[in-house]
């Protein structure tokens, strides 16, 4: 995608979006609803035309082709199952008009139906099936395609989340087996991190970073990145004679100086034992094996963020000792 732009009655829905996908990739596109994510998913399919850049597709400009000669297969969120054919059939549709043998296509949408966990479906309707089981259908579908691009429109957000950590283990599984590039969209940072070997994190119509899942987490380029990917608490201060120094905390940083705000988050902040009790437990919220906990400084009211496990002695209003690991502090510079 070279400096992709999308106008739409008159709004701009993408601005100069620039993004390498390698062959082989599992690229998410991660953001809120509005951000421009599916925008660019469907302008790389071919169904939204852009106003200005350039889609590549295997080193070729695709700008020209139409979305039945990309290359390209998208599974949109509902699925869209033709409702008159059996699973068997609606498999067998992209091979057919292929000119694939009646004898070819039914062995291969067999074996599809046997890869998506679905072996003994082949005659059932779309209205026989469950929500769970047409979205196997669908992307068996896909992959009887035979795309070099595989498009999800966010698949998995309409199931529940049991079925919905199944169907990413099987997608996962089928991409390795098939070894086919993936876009997907999501606005869920877990589903990211633990699918993708690239993330694209776009907030209006921008691509705020472009990284591996480790980097987007441990190495965000700013604080809108960072606060995407969870849960943390920011010390304003200032990096001096490579030190950061703000009102709760110092340690060693190699950084130009200047005005910074250090992000903590959750697992760099413990309860500990000690007389220098200073923090006041100010929130307390039971989450299962864990208390998800909010800690307020006594003096500058500065709150950190931190777990502890379940079952709890702690109240709210107890006043702990707190030590804050700092060798994981990441410094976002203050523009």
């Amino acid at each position: 995608m070279q400096d992709i732009s999308v106008e739409l009655s008159g709004n701009k829905i993408l601005k100069s979006i620039n993004l390498t996908v390698q062959e082989g990739d599992f690229v998410s596109l991660l953001g809120a609803s509005g951000c421009g994510k599916s925008t660019l998913l469907k302008t790389i399919a071919g169904i939204i035309p852009q106003s200005g850049g350039s889609v590549v597709l295997g080193g070729k400009c695709a700008d020209r082709l139409p979305a039945h000669k990309r290359g390209t297969v998208i599974v949109f969120q509902d699925f869209r199952l033709f409702p008159h054919m059996n699973a068997a059939e609606n498999i067998s549709f992209p091979m057919k008009m292929r000119g694939v043998s009646k004898r070819e296509y039914s062995r291969a949408a067999s074996e599809l139906l046997t890869k998506v966990q679905l072996e003994g479906f082949e005659k059932r309707m779309p209205h026989e099936m469950s929500g769970g089981q047409i979205q196997r259908v669908a992307l068996a579908r896909a992959l009887a395609a035979r795309p070099n691009v595989l498009l999800l429109d966010e698949p998995f957000s309409s199931l529940d989340v049991n079925l919905r950590k199944d169907m990413r283990s099987l997608v996962l599984k089928l991409h390795r087996e098939f070894k086919i590039t993936t876009v997907l969209v999501t606005h869920d940072r877990h589903e990211a991190l633990t699918m993708s070997n690239k993330i694209a994190l776009m907030m209006d119509g921008r691509v705020l970073q472009y990284d591996t899942p480790e980097n987007m987490f441990n190495s965000p380029e700013n604080r809108q990145v960072a606060e995407y990917f969870g849960e943390a608490a920011y010390l304003d201060g200032v990096v001096g004679n490579c030190v950061f120094k703000s009102e709760i905390a110092e340690f060693a940083a190699d950084k130009p100086n200047g005005a910074y705000q250090a992000m903590l988050r959750p697992s760099m902040v413990h309860i500990v034992s000690g007389e220098n009790k200073n923090f006041k437990i100010a929130e307390l919220s039971y989450q299962g094996e864990t208390y998800s906990v909010v800690l307020e400084h006594a003096l500058t009211g500065i709150r950190l963020n931190t777990f502890i496990q379940s079952p709890s002695s702690y109240r709210i209003g107890n006043m702990v000792s707190v030590s804050i690991d700092t060798s994981n502090a990441i410094l976002l510079p203050v523009n």
